[in-house]
């Protein structure tokens, strides 16, 4: 047995379970094979460490914290992070500005844990000139931080690294279908012999513990952004942890609950995302996209 992780046995598959990522995590295996099972859930707890190790910014010794902290100084950087800065940035340009990584730095005036306690305007206001991820200078080699300024990959590191899991995965076991599972970001990577789907619920956002609907999924990813866990509530109003980059404030009249399906996890928590960052034109936007999505409100 291995306390990081542990199999359990069904009758048409086998459940690996480990936490990362603040997050629990499961692997859904068509197998019967014990070894198997053990195998792929090892190298995707492997992995998900790797990654967590690495970008986490709750972490004081690694590459993260060596760029937040590096006071205006050019950091070395590898080509795995050039290629996330890559996508952080394609996900700025796509969403006019709103997918902003650098507005991590709000979490000091904003703390979504379900109480009423909204930041001052003067706490918002300070933090502001602190975001701005045009001010990022990168290459394939450094980035450059002003300093006051941190990065943040919250908002992509999951559904990345649930793709990352479920490639190595695929390279394992091509024959054998996988369900990835971070929490609510999945990705399946091939069909099961059976031709049957995997049958994946969407959490309720008002209650964890019951969903509303059961999606049937053969193959790709499927993400999930809401306001389920991270909120505050005062004076009757519900404010969302999406933040506009823009404003420093929550975005208004955003959907409670965003599930979007695509090739891709991490194309999927893209699209999720922006859709709550467009508020009431969440669903016209998801529209747009010619994606399968379900929106709760």
């Amino acid at each position: 047995m291995n306390d990081a992780f542990t199999i359990e046995q069904k009758s048409d598959h086998i459940i690996g379970r480990f936490a990362a990522m603040a997050s629990p995590c499961e692997l859904l295996i068509e197998t019967q094979d014990p070894l198997l099972a053990n195998h792929l859930t090892s190298l995707a707890y492997k992995e998900s460490q790797r990654i967590e190790q690495k970008f986490s910014r709750y972490l004081s010794n690694n590459l993260m914290a060596n760029i937040n902290h590096s006071m205006g100084k050019a950091e070395a950087i590898d080509d795995e992070t050039f290629r996330l800065l890559e996508f952080a940035n394609s996900c700025f340009e796509l969403s006019d500005g709103m997918f902003d990584i650098t507005s991590g730095v709000l979490r000091k005036a904003w703390k979504f844990d379900g109480s009423d306690n909204l930041p001052t305007p003067d706490a918002v206001k300070v933090l502001m000139p602190d975001i701005g991820w045009r001010k990022v200078k990168y290459t394939q080699s450094t980035i450059t931080l002003a300093k006051g300024m941190e990065l943040d990959f919250g908002g992509i590191g999951k559904e990345y690294a649930v793709d990352c899991v479920a490639k190595l995965c695929a390279e394992s076991a091509p024959t054998t279908s996988i369900v990835v599972n971070f929490g609510g970001d999945i990705q399946v990577t091939r069909p099961r012999h059976n031709k049957q789907p995997w049958h994946i619920g969407i959490e309720n956002p008002e209650d964890e513990n019951s969903t509303t609907k059961v999606l049937k999924i053969i193959s790709g990813g499927l993400a999930t952004s809401g306001d389920a866990r991270r909120y505050l509530l005062n004076g009757g109003k519900r404010y969302s942890h999406i933040l506009n980059p823009e404003t420093g404030y929550p975005i208004e009249n955003a959907a409670r609950s965003v599930t979007v399906a695509a090739p891709h996890c991490i194309q999927a928590g893209l699209l999720a995302t922006l859709a709550l960052l467009k508020g009431v034109k969440a669903e016209a936007f998801l529209e747009e996209q010619s994606v399968k999505f379900w929106c709760y409100r």
